[in-house]
């Protein structure tokens, strides 16, 4: 199941750097199942990041098939990527856009991280925009399922070493 992606808007006061504070309106990207999810998840995000009332402005379907996050980015870039095919009936090319956001410092590397997203790619395909996005930040899904998965995979682990060392020790006896 593909993801939806929600742009949310929350305007709230901002302490700067020199003490003062500013009515800031900020953009967030998350997924979710529904509008009333997206609410929940970005009240419950943005209770955990300040202590200051916020409201909640806008929130709005974003028109992005990906979302790319990159080690060591800080900004978003919101892709326009071409798909190219081949129509049978008429032999014209046929483009296809489609909008990621991808992570990266500055847009040279917004777009050697586009392409290499679009690496496992079988089609043609052309990257005509690359623009710098308003979003601060990204939540992604998260079920707690990755979690619970890695926990058992450490107990898995950890059962058979136990097991090998229980081995290790009667055949010394």
């Amino acid at each position: 199941m593909s993801a939806t992606w929600y742009e949310c808007k929350v305007k709230y006061r901002k302490t700067h750097d020199s003490g003062e504070q500013k009515l800031t309106t900020e953009t967030y990207l998350l997924d979710a199942i529904s509008f009333t999810e997206a609410e929940a998840r970005i009240n419950e995000e943005m209770t955990a990041y300040t202590s200051e009332e916020f409201l909640i402005t806008n929130i709005k379907v974003a028109n992005l098939s990906e979302v790319h996050p990159f080690e060591n980015s800080d900004r978003w870039f919101k892709s326009k990527v071409s798909l190219i095919a081949l129509d049978e009936n008429s032999g014209k090319e046929k483009k296809t856009n489609v909008y990621m956001l991808v992570q990266a410092n500055d847009v040279k590397e917004a777009f050697e991280n586009t392409t290499q997203a679009m690496d496992n790619t079988m089609g043609e395909y052309s990257i005509p925009a690359i623009t710098e996005s308003p979003i601060l930040d990204v939540f992604p899904y998260f079920s707690g399922e990755e979690e619970k998965l890695e926990e058992f995979n450490k107990i898995a682990t950890s059962e058979s070493t136990q097991e090998e060392e229980i081995k290790e020790e009667t055949e010394l006896v």
